[in-house]
């Protein structure tokens, strides 16, 4: 199945939890986040992921975009910190994982604004 791009939130100038993004059956999902309107602070990413829909689990495998050799393992972290305008992208670890729903958190200190966009890959 082709990939679908989704927007989760867009330019938010607030702390955010966005609404359940299903998830379920997905092959692959890649996340970017943006922060933009900087002038101090930063903004933390996190992912959270449920079973159920109901109780939700912070993930701790987003697949750092860093640069690793042949030898490394992959990067996993539970959250996502920008200090300045830029994005960055993430991979979450579905090989061994199956979930329902997932949902970004956006925690944002002093000022900036907060995006978030989803590349999700449906196994169906």
């Amino acid at each position: 199945m082709r990939p679908d791009l989704k927007s989760i939130f867009s330019e938010v100038d607030a702390t955010i939890i966005s609404d359940p993004i299903s998830i379920e059956g997905a092959k692959r999902c890649e996340l970017m986040f943006t922060r933009s309107n900087h002038t101090s602070g930063n903004t933390v990413f996190s992912v959270e992921v449920s079973i159920d829909g109901t109780t939700y689990v912070t993930y701790n495998k987003l697949i750092d975009n860093v640069t690793n050799t042949n030898a490394q393992n992959k990067t996993r972290v539970a959250s996502a910190t920008l200090s300045s305008n830029t994005s960055k992208i993430y991979a979450m670890d579905l090989e061994d994982d199956y979930f329902k729903f997932m949902r970004v958190t956006a925690t944002k200190t002093t000022d900036g604004k907060a995006s978030c966009k989803a590349y999700l890959e449906l196994a169906h």
